[in-house]
């Protein structure tokens, strides 16, 4: 992040995502490779698969506020290999990891702060690429970017501690 101490609308947003991205890392304390590739509900979400999702969440949509629609890609028509790799992204896979999932996840979180305390303008705004869960025409801006990472971010670390619970009964809270 930068060395200026941001103020107002810029440092709520790195406070929330500081706090949301804490819980989900905090989830992962303490875990072998194999507790956190572990399924420990009848979804397929282990924990080390979310803080991957999370990271590539964050990965694309930063792409997007920097590069417009064709950094995330359309999703009109999905392929085998798309739906196949999205479901991936929710897995340990072999030779990954969580220390490097979560070194990962450091590294583009760091490129998110970089962009909130440096964007020009959060009210700038890129097209939404094709995909059915999208308005035909509809345009997100920065900030709207934001929002959508800090709710993916705080969903998920939701979805960890109930993985955590049931994996060995730690708790994020109480």
């Amino acid at each position: 992040m930068t060395e200026n101490k941001l103020t107002g609308e810029r440092a709520d947003w790195l406070d929330l995502l500081a706090h949301h991205r804490h819980f989900l890392r905090f989830t992962t304390r303490d875990l072998t490779d194999e507790q956190a590739a572990q399924r420990t509900t009848a979804s397929e979400l282990c924990l080390a698969g979310l803080v991957k999702h999370v990271t590539e969440v964050e990965r694309n949509w930063t792409g997007f506020v920097l590069n417009g629609p064709s950094a995330v890609g359309d999703f009109e028509a999905p392929t085998e290999a798309q739906l196949e790799e999205f479901a991936q992204g929710f897995r340990m896979l072999p030779g990954e990891t969580l220390a490097g999932i979560l070194a990962e996840y450091e590294k583009v979180a760091a490129r998110t702060d970089e962009l909130v305390a440096t964007l020009p303008d959060l009210d700038a705004s890129c097209p939404l690429p094709k995909a059915p869960w999208f308005e035909p025409g509809g345009r997100w801006t920065a900030r709207r970017v934001l929002m959508h990472i800090c709710a993916e971010t705080a969903q998920h670390a939701g979805h960890a501690d109930i993985i955590r619970e049931s994996l060995d009964g730690a708790k994020s809270m109480g």
